[in-house]
């Protein structure tokens, strides 16, 4: 798995100790990580929450990522941002049990964390016993056992709705503001990431429009 890192400009100073968490406890699980930044407080190119959601979008229906890990203070803004898009069901994590269960019940592809709220001493130790329980123990599995059936069923339902009510991506993405989009894909090291993972091509061409 493919796993985004995507922080926002009032949590970008702990963009190294979340990326090292992260790293940490996925890498050894065969998965891969790719830091979208900001990586400072100072970047240049500066995300808003509302522009994680653009980008979280854009990496996870492209294919570039099949995961992606954001947040803000509290995550509630980074995860109302991601959940604005086709593509994406972003669940609101706190801690391990969160985690898990947003996996295996939701089964969804991205997180909003709380960067500032609750995020104190041992901060690091909830980053990595998060990550544990979100990334090791498979999706979509179902909890608790005696609830696999219907919850795998509410979530195929969930997918239909969705399908039903949201746009594609791309149509949705040329009605905003194309400055906001484009801040969104500003990042240092955007374009050598995205480029060498993207595998869908209309929004590649779209994105290459706003650079």
């Amino acid at each position: 798995m493919k796993i985004a890192l995507i922080n926002e400009n009032s949590q970008a100073a702990k963009n190294g100790v979340i990326l090292a968490a992260l790293k940490k406890v996925v890498e050894p699980m065969g998965h891969t990580v790719d830091n979208y930044g900001m990586y400072a407080a100072d970047d240049k190119a500066q995300l808003t929450y509302v522009q994680c959601g653009i980008l979280g979008a854009i990496l996870l229906n492209s294919g570039a990522a099949d995961f992606v890990v954001t947040g803000c203070g509290t995550g509630e803004g980074a995860m109302l941002a991601m959940n604005s898009f086709p593509g994406v069901i972003c669940g609101h994590v706190e801690d391990p049990v969160d985690a898990y269960t947003f996996a295996h019940v939701n089964d969804g592809n991205a997180v909003a964390m709380p960067f500032a709220k609750g995020f104190g001493w041992g901060g690091e130790l909830n980053l990595e016993y998060v990550f544990e329980k979100l990334f090791g123990f498979g999706h979509g599995q179902g909890y608790p056992p005696e609830r696999v059936e219907p919850e795998m069923r509410n979530k195929r339902i969930l997918d239909e709705v969705r399908a039903k009510t949201l746009r594609p991506l791309v149509d949705g993405l040329k009605d905003l503001d194309q400055e906001l989009v484009r801040g969104a894909v500003a990042g240092e090291h955007f374009q050598e990431l995205f480029f060498a993972n993207c595998k869908d091509q209309a929004v590649a061409d779209y994105v290459k429009s706003l650079l």
